[in-house]
């Protein structure tokens, strides 16, 4: 297992995980279910919702086999489906200059994409402070349509 500490400006209440090689287009996958799942998909990217467009403090773990179900603790959880052929996974905000962002060695393959939210009850008023956590898994599986574990 890898575990990654990162920070990422969430900007437009979002960021994103691709595949270096992919082109990265979520402009139509943000449909109203995705907005509601707080998870976009399109070709080789997966676009993570985030209840604040501040710093946000992202958990990636890059894992061998799946994960506990057991989504106590966690306010959501979804699941989609990553297709990362170039070996390269880059983790950014939405507006982030490409070539600097986060990168990670990655086997290529399918890979299945948990996002668990936690801290949706320590945001300000103004939803602009908050404890809000992204803990967002990876393994290798098949390809599945996006499904919800828990909504928050």
């Amino acid at each position: 297992m890898q575990t990654h500490q990162l920070t990422l400006f969430a900007d437009y209440h979002q960021f994103y995980l691709q595949d270096e090689a992919a082109a990265g287009d979520l402009s139509q996958a943000w449909s109203t279910e995705a907005v509601e799942r707080m998870l976009a998909v399109a070709d080789g990217v997966v676009g993570i919702g985030t209840l604040r467009n501040m710093d946000v403090a992202v958990t990636l773990e890059i894992l061998a086999q799946p994960p506990s179900a057991d989504t106590t603790g966690s306010d959501h959880v979804v699941e989609g489906s990553l297709d990362a052929r170039s070996g390269t996974l880059v983790v950014a905000g939405c507006t982030d200059y490409f070539p600097d962002a986060a990168r990670f060695a990655l086997a290529p393959g399918t890979y299945r994409v948990r996002l668990s939210i936690s801290g949706a009850d320590t945001l300000s008023e103004d939803g602009l402070d908050g404890e809000d956590h992204y803990l967002v898994q990876l393994w290798q599986a098949p390809l599945a349509e996006p499904a919800v574990l828990k909504q928050g």
